[in-house]
């Protein structure tokens, strides 16, 4: 038993604040302990984390669990965290090696079944984490937003079991990106088709009013 650090991304508005998930396993009555500023959602995170790494087939540790989100006065709120602490507790149970989590950070929400389910603020997570240098590690269904700045350095994965077969060396990630359905890229666009900002609308001139007017013109 031990320390085990991964690296996550936090959202304040546009930016992505670096947060660094501490997991310390050590003896005594077996416990939970969730510090660094945790909104009601994150603290949630100990119930849907005990869950999925027990259903992703991995031991939870029936030790004294601390796990330090840093820094403390940055307020955190979401499950964005969820995947980082499970991975922080498989790593200092010696589940996994450590040292895969060089280069890379993690975002996402757990569910109980160890599936994991989108957040928000991956793009502006993703451009950092990329100017940084580094990789990050999202849900299947953030994908796309994690593509638009990075589709050869991030990568997604629909659960924790995939996530840590990965870090295993068992297999690799990709990027999940959705295809785009056939005829859209297609499709016309018209300012009546939005609804509401009648100021913009009235300045910028519809294609449709455009093409009746020539046809006026033509028309005498």
């Amino acid at each position: 038993m031990g320390l085990a650090v991964v690296y996550s991304r936090a959202s304040v508005g546009v930016e992505a604040p670096l947060v660094t998930v501490e997991v310390h396993i050590s003896n005594g009555m077996p416990g939970f302990a969730l510090v660094g500023l945790p909104e009601t959602t994150v603290k949630e995170s100990r119930d849907r984390v005990r869950s999925a790494i027990i259903n992703s087939r991995f031991e939870f540790p029936a030790k004294r669990i601390t796990v330090n989100l840093a820094p403390a006065d940055l307020p955190k709120e979401g499950g964005r965290f969820d995947l980082p602490i499970a991975l922080g507790i498989l790593a200092a149970s010696q589940q996994i090696p450590l040292e895969a989590f060089k280069n890379k950070e993690f975002v996402g929400e757990l569910a109980l079944s160890g599936a994991l389910r989108s957040v928000k603020g991956v793009l502006p997570a993703a451009l950092t984490v990329q100017n940084q240098g580094r990789s990050l590690v999202v849900p299947h269904a953030n994908g796309d937003q994690a593509a638009l700045v990075g589709s050869e350095v991030h990568h997604s994965a629909q659960s924790l079991l995939e996530v840590c077969a990965d870090l295993c060396g068992q297999q690799k990630l990709s990027l999940h990106q959705t295809e785009l359905e056939q005829g859209r890229t297609g499709l016309s666009r018209d300012l009546q088709d939005i609804i509401g900002q009648q100021q913009g609308k009235r300045a910028s001139p519809s294609p449709r009013s455009h093409l009746w007017k020539c046809h006026l013109e033509y028309n005498g």
